[in-house]
């Protein structure tokens, strides 16, 4: 499989959004993380900083959305022009049908699920989704240690979808690091988001072609 490099701007200079931008713009997809203060215990951006986003062209959006109600919320995401819009197995009433919504609006459609969820209960509404994100930190705040128990989840995630004669993505989010990368694509990972990794490195194009290479010795 392809892999995907999607730096979270979690940690940009939000100030500075175009040249924070265009300092990954070698990139595969910018990853915009939505807070909402209840679902997690913070507060970021929104639907107009994730348009901006979208507005400068310089990389496709993935919104992941970390809040309450993403049945209501989702689908204004998609029709900014997000290239992909993740939601929450746990916030999420009818995910099937907020899937169907999503690319009914032209945007794919991604599954989140907390490092406490299973993939268990998901299995056969793979086919509805573009992408499973396994949380590899409780989702919330930017820079926390990944979770080395979950490549667990990312395993059976990724057989799963294998078993069913799927193409569909798995991704992983939080502390995705050059010492961890590799761990997560052996697992069966493909789309890695990193956010103090990419933001705070010296050269952040640099750091992303340093990502991208160790993951792809691994991706299967």
């Amino acid at each position: 499989m392809k892999t995907t490099i999607s730096p979270s701007i979690l940690n940009c200079n939000i100030a500075h959004l175009r040249e924070e931008l265009e300092k990954i713009a070698d990139a595969d997809v910018a990853h915009v993380d939505v807070m909402d203060n209840h679902f997690v215990p913070n507060l970021s951006w929104g639907l107009p900083v994730a348009e901006a986003v979208v507005k400068q062209g310089i990389l496709p959006v993935d919104a992941h959305l970390m809040i309450e109600d993403p049945d209501r919320w989702a689908p204004g995401y998609a029709e900014i022009g997000c290239h992909s819009v993740t939601f929450h197995a746990e916030a999420a009433a009818a995910p099937l049908r907020l899937a169907r919504e999503l690319h009914r609006l032209g945007a794919k459609a991604g599954l989140a699920l907390r490092p406490a969820t299973d993939i268990a209960p998901f299995v056969d509404i793979l086919s509805e989704f573009d992408m499973i994100l396994v949380m590899t930190v409780e989702p919330g705040f930017g820079g926390q240690e990944f979770i080395e128990s979950m490549m667990g989840k990312v395993r059976r995630t990724r057989e799963a979808i294998n078993a069913a004669g799927l193409e569909v993505s798995v991704q992983v989010d939080g502390g995705v690091s050059r010492k961890t990368i590799e761990m997560a694509a052996e697992a069966g990972a493909d789309n890695f988001v990193a956010g103090s990794a990419i933001f705070r490195a010296e050269n952040a194009y640099e750091e992303i072609a340093a990502l991208r290479q160790l993951a792809q010795q691994h991706v299967h």
